[in-house]
């Protein structure tokens, strides 16, 4: 277990939280892959689904726990904001490569 964030998923929840995605992409490969709520979301198409995902429901996200398994992490947090079921639990499911985001899987 790793008690720290990289840098750039510290940065993609601090941007979550913030809704400040100015740099948001540059914390992503290329060709990254996103996957919430059972849609798919690849490469600059990930900017759209940040905005779309977090206008209305103003999340807040809390990390509760981080772990690792080489460049495999999951983190669980609890998200709370403006819909249905607010607070609940998440994983967070993210591929690094190259210290950015290649694959990003949330859960229930």
């Amino acid at each position: 277990m790793t008690t720290e964030l990289p840098p750039a998923l510290a940065a993609f929840f601090h941007a979550t939280n913030t809704r400040d995605f100015s740099d948001f992409l540059s914390l992503f490969t290329p060709d990254a892959h996103v996957n919430d709520e059972a849609s798919n979301h690849y490469g600059p198409a990930i900017a759209t689904w940040i905005n779309k995902a977090t206008d209305d429901t103003k999340p807040t996200v809390t990390v509760t726990h981080i772990s690792q398994d080489g460049n495999h992490f999951v983190i669980t947090a609890t998200v709370s904001g403006n819909f249905p079921g607010s607070p609940l639990p998440l994983h967070y499911h993210a591929t690094l490569k190259d210290n950015k985001i290649a694959t990003l899987l949330i859960k229930a």
